[in-house]
């Protein structure tokens, strides 16, 4: 157990190897109560939704859901977020467990600068979050609901009952794999973790933690905020100009990402392979010749592709897959070679 965010968390339960494989061919589950949740509501929760977050929040239907990020003036990361649409008029935000109030400070003073009626509340204590995720999870969780989980779409979300408690199920997940985010009262969130780890007995389901999370998310070229991106790095810098809406009207700091987009982006976010046998880690310098040109943002051994893999920030001109580039470990230098994202990607079913 660790201090996370404020929170005591399991790093592991049987191993982060073994917890890490469970995901990729049966099934895991994670207690991501830490996660926090901001609820925007009132006749303007749209404009304000659209002017602090970088995708675009129109486009979303009720029960549908976004990648995005809380954006700064300089077009750099306060969070990454996913928006769930309630109604047009509501809007609930899923941030960072340590992000929880400053993301909500940030939030309220931005929309009480330039939005009329639309109320902000930190609805974090309202929810416990269970996580249940790989290709077995849909079968268990459907032994435990009546929401048709295979008519849901991927980053969709409905309300019903799972193991008899009223709850908020979405399609989505950090993992690479297909699966599901259980919203539930928290004073019920133990009787559903012991509902699907017992409806998931026979499948193989484990309970994981913080480790195999990060290994697991890294493995399919999933950022996480505070290691890959932070207030001096921009979503294009990220390499994720995808969460970016370029045809929505002004937001903060979309200037400076579509002047990016446009030609001045300078360094960029790379998924990137070990040549020589080692594991770099965050921080370690990225070495070209008699320079350092960039830096690891994360780095592990995957057990799953059993490479060793990372993120690092480097020159544009530096960043194109195939690219050689040594990182320097303790001194060392050590060969490595930039590689197209995703490292993992989960096989099509049929």
């Amino acid at each position: 157990m660790v201090e996370f965010g404020g929170w005591d968390m399991p790093v592991e339960y049987t191993g982060i190897v073994d917890e890490h494989l469970a995901v990729r061919t049966q099934a895991g589950l994670f207690d991501v109560s830490h996660m926090g949740q901001i609820e925007i509501a009132g006749a303007d929760a749209l404009a304000a939704v659209q002017w602090i977050s970088s995708n675009d929040a129109s486009k979303l239907a009720d029960g549908q859901i976004q990648y995005s990020a809380l954006t700064t003036p300089e077009g750099t990361f306060v969070d990454d977020i996913l928006v769930y649409r309630m109604t047009g008029q509501h809007f609930m935000l899923v941030v960072n467990a340590g992000n929880i109030m400053k993301d909500y400070e940030w939030i309220r003073a931005r929309v009480a600068e330039r939005v009329g009626d639309a109320s902000v509340v930190n609805s974090s204590s309202r929810y416990a979050l269970i996580a249940i995720q790989g290709p077995k999870a849909e079968a268990i969780l459907q032994r435990l609901t009546a929401i048709e989980l295979p008519a849901m779409k991927y980053y969709w979300f409905a309300t019903g009952e799972v193991a008899g408690m009223r709850v908020t199920v979405s399609r989505t997940g950090y993992t690479g794999e297909d699966g599901f985010e259980v919203f539930v009262p928290p004073a019920q969130a133990e009787a559903v973790w012991n509902a699907l780890l017992d409806a998931g007995a026979a499948d193989g389901i484990k309970p994981c933690g913080l480790g195999a999370r990060d290994t697991l998310r890294l493995e399919a070229s999933m950022r996480l905020c505070g290691s890959d991106m932070d207030e001096q790095t921009t979503v294009v810098e990220a390499g994720l100009s995808w969460i970016v809406g370029w045809k929505k009207a002004e937001f903060l700091g979309s200037d400076v990402l579509r002047a990016q987009k446009a030609g001045t982006l300078e360094r960029k976010l790379v998924g990137f392979e070990m040549v020589d046998r080692a594991i770099a880690r965050h921080g370690y310098p990225v070495v070209i010749g008699d320079d350092t040109v960039g830096v690891v943002t994360s780095g592990t051994q995957t057990p799953f592709l059993k490479k060793a893999i990372g993120l690092a920030m480097v020159p544009v001109s530096r960043s194109e897959p195939g690219t050689q580039i040594q990182i320097e470990i303790r001194g060392r230098r050590v060969a490595a070679v930039v590689v197209p994202e995703p490292f993992y990607k989960r096989p099509k079913t049929a």
